[in-house]
């Protein structure tokens, strides 16, 4: 499974932040208006990530051969909740960046400036997350294996032997 890049993520940050400001710029035209983003969205966001990298913490500690055993479904499932812990991150990034964007204008109000706060402190925490994700991902990521160039220059894995000489010949 490759890694997660950085440039996609950012790419889908974006595009959800375009997407996002059309719907709440839509929602606002037609006199609908989104809630400011509660901080428990802020404490949700910020648990996962503590919680992704503590998972992956113990993948980490394996590899450093700190840990005894390790499942290696434990580290698969902990690789899969990076990669969605990274682009979780991206697009909650992108839609509370969104929020902020479709109200900047109005900053001079003081509803609309709270709302702006609140969702540049949502979009923080789904940053976090996303860096989080992506920071686990390389704690998953294996070592290079120890391999010795075999015949015709091709590297041969470490129980590999080569054929023995006839020893009459």
């Amino acid at each position: 499974m490759r890694r997660t890049k950085v440039t996609t993520l950012l790419l889908v940050t974006v595009a959800t932040t375009l997407l996002g400001w059309l719907v709440v710029v839509g929602l606002e035209r037609r006199a609908t208006y989104l809630p400011a983003v509660p901080w428990v969205v802020d404490v949700a966001l910020v648990g996962l990530a503590a919680a992704v990298f503590w998972a992956g913490w113990a993948v980490r500690s394996y590899l450093k051969g700190r840990r005894p055993s390790l499942d290696p479904l434990r580290a698969a499932r902990t690789l899969v909740l990076a990669k969605a812990a990274a682009l979780t991150g991206s697009i909650l990034a992108g839609w509370y960046l969104a929020q902020v964007v479709a109200v900047l204008g109005d900053l001079a109000i003081e509803a609309r400036r709270d709302r702006a706060v609140a969702a540049g402190i949502a979009a923080a925490c789904a940053l976090v997350l996303a860096v989080v994700g992506l920071v686990v991902e390389k704690f998953c990521q294996l070592p290079p294996e120890d391999t010795e160039p075999g015949p015709g220059g091709r590297s041969r894995a470490p129980g590999d032997h080569e054929p023995e000489a006839d020893a009459a010949g």
